[in-house]
């Protein structure tokens, strides 16, 4: 996630980390390039005028903007639910963990920190399922020796965490620790907690349809590239201008909802699991009483990751 102050109007205008600009340059210098040949040429090609006018590029580039519009807004979708779904595990984790502390009888220290480390355990773990990485160093890290490793071949190690919590409770409630109602109020945080590991791993496995996005893909590029023919006799010189502004507003719309579509990745658009990640783990250790709590992560080169 791109974290920085707002900057001045005039160096927004400049502004290259965390645009989109790079990852489309080859494409827009490659349109912008065709737009100054076709110039030169008077829109000719092997010596055939290509009969176009600006008035189908009218009609078509209002329609493909509002679909680009569309899937604009459906890859934000996405990422705002994303952000929801990570807000409301962090919640429950704070619920129940205030829950598990303020019992009418009290628990030992020993099972208040391992319920804090296990909940604290499925958000690092949610984290590497989503982003397909190894989560063993933070399983190692968070639970006892034993639990980590059984859990080194688990496809769904988030669940298996969250059914030790549903497991933990139990006990307890088995040890006469709090009655039946308060049981049935610590399941709700615990079944809203499942709903946020099961939405995370829809959106990560569910992408947008493909053929969609495969339609829009190629309807933007034959606009942009078949654009500076149908003005080249209404604008003249100022085609390869105009041409270069109306590629970059198409072709950044597509690269920035191909980036929000997938929220938990490691580019610099994406959400800061990272961060967020370190934050459950600090407020639910804090909450058990902790003074030495992990440092939040800074962004670097303005990325927070």
């Amino acid at each position: 996630m791109i974290v920085r102050p707002r900057q001045h109007w005039l160096r927004m205008l400049f502004i290259w980390r965390g645009s989109v600009l790079p990852r489309i340059l080859p494409q827009l210098g490659t349109v912008t390039i065709l737009a100054v040949v076709v110039t030169i040429l008077h829109g000719q090609l092997f010596h055939l005028k290509v009969p176009l006018t600006f008035v189908p590029f009218t009609l078509i580039g209002v329609a493909l903007a509002v679909f680009l519009g569309f899937r604009n807004n459906a890859s934000y979708d996405r990422y705002w639910e994303g952000r929801k779904l990570w807000g409301m595990i962090l919640s429950e984790s704070r619920t129940l963990v205030r829950q598990f502390l303020t019992l009418p009888q009290q628990t030992d220290a020993t099972q208040q920190r391992h319920l804090v480390l296990t909940l604290v355990a499925i958000a690092y773990s949610l984290r590497h399922q989503l982003r397909n990485t190894d989560p063993s160093h933070d399983l190692q890290r968070l639970l006892p020796p034993e639990v980590a490793q059984s859990l080194q071949s688990a496809r769904f190690i988030p669940n298996l965490l969250v059914l030790q919590v549903a497991t933990l409770f139990q006990y307890s409630r088995r040890q006469q620790q709090f009655d039946p109602i308060l049981a049935a109020q610590i399941e709700q945080p615990l079944a809203q907690i499942t709903d946020g590991i099961s939405g995370c791993e829809r959106l990560s496995s569910t992408p947008l349809p493909y053929t969609y996005v495969v339609i829009l893909h190629r309807t933007a590029y034959l606009y942009c590239f078949l654009l500076p023919f149908g003005l080249v006799d209404a604008i003249g010189w100022m085609t390869p201008i105009m041409v270069m502004f109306i590629a970059y507003t198409f072709f950044a719309l597509e690269a920035v909802s191909d980036e929000l579509e997938d929220p938990f990745g490691t580019s610099a658009n994406d959400l800061p699991l990272d961060a967020i990640c370190v934050m459950i783990e600090t407020t639910l250790c804090e909450m058990l009483g902790d003074k030495e709590l992990p440092l939040a992560p800074q962004p670097v080169d303005y990325v927070l990751l």
